[in-house]
Parts: structure tokens; sequence; C-alpha cells
């Protein structure tokens, strides 16, 4: 795969600020921001989120019956009014090139399924005599946009739609598919059918599953063999309760983390969001210092990837040191996986699995004082023990000893 392929993706991507709405300009000036201020610290990708070939998208939600913009085979275009280099058939290719200009990577998002006007208008399937009308599977629409019917699989058109789908993103340069809808349910014919196009496409795309709503982990090999990351939740927002519901989704799933499969907790509600979103008015997140260190420390040492959905030119810059602190994505990208090795009630303890790192969680509402026995960490007394987020050394004695606000955590690098 690509340059991150043994460590997570690291992005940006534009639902938790602009939602179905963003336009070029935005896009563009985030790219920029990352180029400029992340990207050396392996901030990498840069993802239009959904409905970008929605000409009157809006905030707030999805408008039903909407006209898309589709060629003559069905296949979405992006919208001109919101892209303009998209116009006179140019596609996602002046924006993706730009963005590549920067020394970056681009992503488009994508509903599972084939447009309900390419159905209704039984559009030609690029490169076959078969045609929309013929692929369509009603019995499996989406449940939250109508946007898509699903396709039938056991029809050779489906795989041919697909196909032309993914050609069209590789041609304009795309690196990154976030396919939407195939996960929750679980559709493992879609999901093959798509990955087979990827593949078939011949260009090097990351290939990102959502969402994770009630996922069971009885489906992670099929995950690991056709996908590179996928989610394990529902949308995670800036509140405390869905941060705390990854501690124990990541217990389970991080067992199944590795190269070029990643298990994912979804993006970073850090910054400046909600300008147009489905969630909320415009807002700084709304999740404490302590919290948004404890969702970067927790994501990091289970290796999530990290999927940004600030509009970063606006963000504070309190938001944007708290992500580029090389001390703790380093956790992120060690090669070692990790799990959690200890918990006491409110407390969790992770470490790496050659004990080259340590994160300290405090769930609870209050503050607390904890020393940590090296054994039950299951590594021996260290020779230096740094502290990530204070980038400072700590005098190893035979406890691990950490302060650790509500909500709270500390990540230390033993050596």
């Amino acid at each position: 795969m690509t340059r991150l392929a043994n460590t997570p993706p690291m992005g940006w991507n534009s639902w938790d600020v602009f939602g179905s709405s963003v336009t070029e300009a935005e896009t563009r000036a985030n790219a920029e921001f990352i180029a400029e201020h992340m990207a050396e610290h392996g901030w990498e990708y840069v993802v239009v989120d959904i409905q970008w070939y929605e000409p009157a998208a809006r905030a707030g939600g999805y408008n039903s019956g909407a006209e898309l913009v589709l060629d003559e085979y069905g296949l979405p275009q992006p919208a001109p009014n919101r892209f303009p280099s998209a116009a006179d058939g140019a596609g996602f290719k002046p924006l993706a090139d730009h963005v590549h200009s920067l020394g970056l990577k681009f992503g488009v998002h994508i509903l599972r399924g084939i447009p309900r006007q390419a159905v209704a208008a039984d559009t030609p399937i690029k490169g076959t005599e078969y045609t929309a009308a013929q692929i369509a599977d009603k019995d499996r629409p989406c449940s939250w946009n109508d946007d898509n019917w699903g396709i039938d699989h056991s029809h050779p058109g489906g795989q041919a739609y697909y196909d032309a789908l993914v050609a069209q993103f590789a041609d304009w340069g795309v690196d990154f598919i976030k396919a939407d809808d195939m996960i929750g349910p679980y559709w493992d014919d879609e999901i093959a059918a798509f990955r087979r196009a990827i593949d078939r496409s011949g260009r090097d795309i990351v290939f990102s599953l959502s969402p994770g709503v009630g996922l069971s982990i009885d489906h992670a090999e099929h995950l690991k063999a056709h996908s590179h990351m996928w989610r394990v939740s529902g949308d995670l927002w800036d509140r405390w309760k869905d941060v705390d519901a990854q501690f124990d989704l990541l217990r389970d799933w991080t067992q199944h983390a590795g190269p070029g499969h990643w298990p994912d907790a979804d993006m970073l509600p850090l910054g400046r969001m909600g300008l147009r979103a489905e969630v909320g008015e415009p807002r700084d997140s709304l999740l404490t210092p302590a919290e948004q260190r404890t969702m970067l420390t927790l994501w990091c040492i289970a290796r999530s990837p990290l999927m940004v959905g600030a509009d970063l030119p606006s963000s504070s810059p309190e938001t944007i040191e708290l992500l580029t602190n090389p001390e703790v994505l380093a956790a992120l990208q060690h090669p070692v996986g990790a799990r959690e090795i200890w918990r006491e009630g409110e407390h969790v303890a992770w470490a790496s699995e050659d004990g080259a790192f340590v994160a300290v969680f405090n769930r609870g509402p209050a503050a607390a004082e904890l020393r940590l026995p090296w054994s039950a960490l299951g590594v021996g007394r260290p020779a230096q023990v740094r502290d990530c987020w204070a980038h400072s050394d700590l005098e190893p004695g035979d406890h691990l000893p950490a302060h650790v606000e509500p909500h709270g955590s500390a990540m230390f690098r033993l050596r």
C-alpha cells in the first residue's frame, strides 16, 4: 500500500466542520494548512466527505430526492457550484492535483450502491451492455440517506459499475476512499466487490469502511482481508460519553490492528467545528483540554487512524500543538502493537507489547494519584521514563507515578 501502510493513516476529513456542504475553497484552505503546519508530523490525507455531487447540500441533514450531478453512465461528479475546478467534466482531478502538489494525498467519500437517479434514467453501465436498472437492489437501501439503491452483485453489471466508479476515482488521482453504509449493517458482497474494483484500478488507494454501529468482531478476518481501515463505532462527536465508549471497543479490536488493516475509532472532533455540520452549532470542541489529550492518547496507543474533523485554519494554536506533539504521535507510529494491560474501576493502563510506551487513563470525574508497580504494567523497571505530554524526564523508581486529571491521561515512553 502507501508509505503509511505500516502505520495508521493520518489526515483531515470535512464532515465534522462542514457536513455534506464542503466547498473547494474550504478543502484547499485546509490542505494548505496541513502542508504548512502538520505534514512534517505525518498528517497526509485530505478527504472530502459525503454528497460532493449534491449542488444544494446543506447543514443539518440531507435533501430527500436531491438532484445529483451524474455523468452519462450514472457516475457521481463534483457539483461545479461548490467545486469550480470540476467544470467541463474535469472531475476532482484539478483539486487532487493541487493537493498532490502540496505533498499530500486526496480522498473522497462514497455511499454504497448506485444513485436512484441513475436507476430511474436507466443509464448504461460504462463498458458493458448492462444498465443501472438491471443491477439495482431496492430491498437494500441506505436507512439514513435516499441518494442510492443497493446493488445486486449476483448480476455482473454490479461489479462493472463499481469498476467504472473506482476507475474514475483513479483517473482523478484519488488516494483514499471512505465507503459509507458498508458495515452497519454488514454487506459482505458490497465490500468484496468494491475492494475488487480498487485492486483492478491499478492505483494505490486506501479503502476505509464506515460506520461501525454494532459491528461484531466476528467480521474481523473479512475486514482485514478486504479493507485497510474500518470504523468500530457510529459517529463520534465532542462528548465525553462518545470518547469513553471507545475504551471497551478498542480493547476488543486492537488485537486486529496491524500493517495494512486498522480498526478505526472515528474522527477527532477537535478544534473549530460545526460550521455547517450535521450536529451542533459553530463551536470549538466541547471536550475539555484533558479529554482532548485523553482522546489523542488512546487513539495513538491503540494505533487507530487519526482523521481530524476541524477547520484547521480557524482552530486554536493549542489544538494544532495537540495534534502535532511528536512524542505522543510516536506511539501511533510505533511498529509494535499495544493492548490494555491493567484496569481497576475507572482507571486503565495500556502498554505497547515491547514495553516502549505506557498510557494511563482516568475515566472518572475526580482527579487520581496513581502509583503503578512496573510488574502490573508488564515491564521491568526502566532506565528512563519520559512524560510525552509534559516533555520531561522522570526519575524511575519502584512505581510509575501519575497524577491524572478527571477524564485525563498520561503517556510515557520507557527506555
